[in-house]
């Protein structure tokens, strides 16, 4: 990945998209090895992890990932996700974090060089081009060697550089996890 060793770089990770990302690929990520690995490559400026917590619930199975997170160099940013009915009486649970992303990637701005954007939501597609014009460096992370790509076409084309997690996962992927662990909030991914 072209990342320049002087640059100051942010990871942003959309946790229910990167969780749908690794689990279709068939492995689970390493976060200590991943955070060692951009840190060998530049100045690791801020690893955010962002992902809905379902509200009233006495235990979540993603709580002790976050608590993890939190303790052990990521910004970890959460909030409640909202339980609806839809139209076919399904009972559907909501959790989209995408504007707390993309306010918090804005307000950092002036302090880094690169952004490092681990998702496949096209709904990202306006903040890359935003940050663009600001003189940023875009890398989106996501997948195209699943049948059904991760990632939007739109996304992928307006990013500086593209990273496919199959190629991290070499150096920060781990065989799944036999513990059953739940899937954060609306992994969907959004063209």
């Amino acid at each position: 990945m072209p990342i320049d060793s002087r640059e100051k770089i942010v990871l942003f990770i959309d946790g229910a998209n990167l969780y749908a990302t690794s689990k279709a690929i068939g492995i689970d990520i390493d976060y200590r090895r991943l955070l060692a690995e951009f840190n060998a490559k530049a100045y690791l400026l801020r690893a955010n992890y962002y992902t809905a917590l379902i509200e009233d619930q006495e235990y979540s199975s993603i709580r002790p990932l976050i608590d993890w997170l939190d303790y052990n160099g990521f910004t970890v940013v959460t909030k409640p996700a909202k339980e609806f009915t839809d139209a076919t009486g399904r009972r559907k649970i909501k959790g989209n974090m995408d504007i707390e992303l993309c306010v918090d990637a804005l307000e950092l701005a002036p302090y880094y060089d690169h952004m490092v954007l681990f998702s496949g939501d096209g709904d990202f597609t306006a903040l890359v081009a935003a940050l663009q014009r600001k003189g940023k460096r875009v890398t989106v992370v996501s997948t195209l060697t699943t049948s059904t790509p991760m990632i939007s076409d739109d996304l992928r084309r307006q990013a500086d550089f593209f990273m496919d997690v199959a190629d991290l996962a070499k150096n920060v992927g781990r065989p799944p996890s036999t513990r059953p662990v739940a899937a954060p909030v609306a992994a969907e991914v959004e063209e």
